[in-house]
């Protein structure tokens, strides 16, 4: 077995496009199952009284990150054939500030967003409604921030290269890491978790 698929030509370009629909709507589905398309139970974790999101994401992560690096350690998955997108440290970090920003004041990422849109929730149909307003305005605006787009390129870059240890090293140190997280979650949750968030 060799992943990934798309890479080692087991499947074209218009089957990829139908396994990442397939993809897509299952994960819109488990979201919604979870709970993730009301704002409410999103925003919530930013009160530290509902940090189910926080657990789902992370335990996700994790699940994920040990799985491809096992994958690697036994041969059936090339690393260095999986994509990754180019580091820019300054404008990626401000961009996430604003999605931070955006996600704190209206309880929506903007995958959850769809979700809740789907649903038929109006809050999240307007929300949906202003990332693709931000998209258009983006695009229009791009020639005039473009440099500041590529500034302070880094490229492919991963943490484990990037602090020169090794990647099994890493892995470990994000369990530990999400194990002490999801210990200060269930603190927090049992200190706080009996306030209501006020709509």
């Amino acid at each position: 077995m060799n992943i990934p698929f798309f890479k080692y030509g087991l499947f074209g370009d218009d089957v990829s496009l139908v396994v990442a629909f397939i993809i897509g709507i299952g994960f819109g589905f488990f979201l919604e199952r979870a709970g993730f398309g009301n704002g409410r139970k999103l925003a919530a974790q930013f009160y530290f009284n509902d940090l189910t999101v926080f657990k789902v994401m992370f335990t996700a992560i994790i699940t994920a990150m040990v799985g491809i690096y096992y994958l690697s350690v036994i041969g059936w998955m090339d690393l260095s054939l999986v994509y990754m997108s180019p580091t820019y440290i300054v404008p990626q970090t401000i961009g996430g500030l604003i999605l931070g920003i955006g996600f704190v004041i209206g309880g929506y990422c903007p995958g959850t967003s769809c979700v809740s849109a789907a649903t038929g929730k109006i809050d999240g149909m307007v929300y949906l409604l202003g990332i693709v307003a931000g998209i258009f305005i983006f695009g229009e605006l791009f020639p005039l921030v473009s440099n500041f787009y590529n500034s302070t390129p880094m490229g492919q870059v991963t943490l484990s290269q990037l602090f020169n240890i090794p990647y099994g090293i890493l892995v470990f140190a994000v369990v530990l890491m999400a194990i002490c997280g999801f210990a200060a979650a269930e603190w927090a949750e049992k200190k706080l978790g009996n306030k209501i968030v006020e709509p």
